[in-house]
């Protein structure tokens, strides 16, 4: 099963230092039934991109609560065994949860099959839509606007060989 693990850079640097991605448990976005049902369609690599919007929200969210972390969006798509990630059933129908799982324990970094970040030109939409994230969670239409900002920002796709460029 692949999942996308939303990282900062420097949490992109810890995984490279350490060889594993977080200590677990670790939250990652995946291609669920309430990620089929939310997205509506029936194409595999549709569902994978949203997937991965996902976890690029989510990573925006760890932006926003990291000041200090340089303002690109980092996600590691990693492959795990079918039953290494579980969704909350519970949190099926909350419109934040699509495609939530959580992977019980760390990952290897050796796991990942790619890593997707933001390109430095899209640093400064990145930073207005994590300061903005709180307001648009709260209905203001305007920082919504912004938030929309920064998804219009693709990631760009990095081979695992690469993530010592991206973190230097």
């Amino acid at each position: 099963m692949r999942v996308y693990v939303p990282l900062t850079l420097p949490g992109l640097a810890e995984a490279h230092r350490t060889g594993q991605l977080g200590d677990g448990p670790l939250t990652a976005y995946a291609v669920t039934p309430a990620l089929r049902e939310w997205y509506r369609s029936d194409d595999i690599e549709e569902l994978e991109y949203a997937a991965l919007s996902r976890a690029a929200l989510a990573s925006l969210r760890l932006l926003a609560a990291d000041p200090g972390a340089p303002r690109r969006r980092v996600v590691v798509a990693v492959d795990v065994a079918d039953g290494a990630a579980s969704a909350d059933p519970g949190r099926g129908l909350d419109p934040a949860a699509p495609g939530e799982v959580r992977l019980a324990g760390a990952v290897r970094l050796a796991k990942a099959a790619a890593v997707h970040a933001d390109a430095a030109d899209a640093e400064t939409d990145v930073a207005a839509a994590a300061r903005a994230l709180d307001a648009a969670d709260k209905g203001d239409d305007d920082a919504r606007f912004v938030v929309d900002g920064a998804e219009d920002h693709e990631l760009l796709w990095f081979a695992t060989q690469e993530i010592p460029q991206l973190i230097g």
